[in-house]
């Protein structure tokens, strides 16, 4: 007769100690017709699904490691491209602190990114509104809107040669600077980047969180 495990219902093998899909300890039967539990002393302990996450205990693990990140990550920060990498490691970070105190023997890919999802909208959450926050006091409360106003007079001027070199026509240059360099269209491009950035922020914690699974997964899930 096929065995089934009793939470999945997927197959397992006779010699199988755990479920293969979702790890959840299998009961051997012995040939005297008395039960015992098929577990390596190494893995005792309570039967979980690998799939699932307790979002009390992950949320610890988030709110403490993807706010400080956010921040680091935030466009006046000096970490600059490497804050993707740096909400990446967070991600990762994020899971195995969760395994820890969970005391998880391993989670599935799935788990982890999500895990890393929810670390990478706290992170980019947190890393926009400090974007926000000193583009507003720079201009407004420290008096430095001249600096602002210089960057976008450079990269009036990059533009410039740069579509000179392309032929575009004056008209047309004139036209599309003056819809770009418009207040409205400053506000436009600085919100789009800052959106941009939350993206590659919580796709770069996403996949961090999904290696950190993965990783966890090849060390320390129960073989058969």
């Amino acid at each position: 007769m096929e065995l089934t495990c009793s939470r999945c219902h997927q197959t397992v093998q006779d010699d199988d100690c755990f479920c293969p899909v979702c790890g959840l300890p299998q009961l051997v039967y012995s040939a005297e017709g008395a039960t015992v539990q098929g577990q390596p002393d190494q893995w005792i302990g309570a039967a979980r699904d690998a799939s699932q996450v307790e979002w009390k205990q992950a949320f610890r693990s988030v709110l403490a490691l993807a706010i400080p990140a956010g921040l680091f990550c935030s466009i006046p920060s000096p970490v600059g491209i490497f804050g993707l990498l740096l909400m990446a490691g967070t991600g990762a970070w994020s899971v195995a602190l969760y395994m820890r105190s969970h005391r998880a023997s391993w989670m599935t890919l799935g788990a982890g990114a999500r895990i890393g999802l929810v670390t990478g909208v706290v992170g980019g959450w947190t890393s926009a509104a400090v974007t926000g926050a000193t583009l507003f006091a720079m201009r407004f409360w420290l008096h430095q809107g001249a600096v602002i106003d210089s960057f976008w007079q450079s990269v009036n001027q990059q533009i410039t040669q740069e579509w000179t070199t392309m032929g575009v026509d004056p008209q047309t240059m004139a036209t599309l600077k003056g819809t770009l360099f418009s207040p409205q269209g400053r506000a436009g491009s600085v919100l789009g980047a800052i959106g941009f950035l939350m993206v590659a922020l919580l796709a770069s914690a996403a996949a961090g969180g999904a290696l950190s699974a993965h990783l966890f997964a090849r060390v320390r899930r129960p073989q058969s």
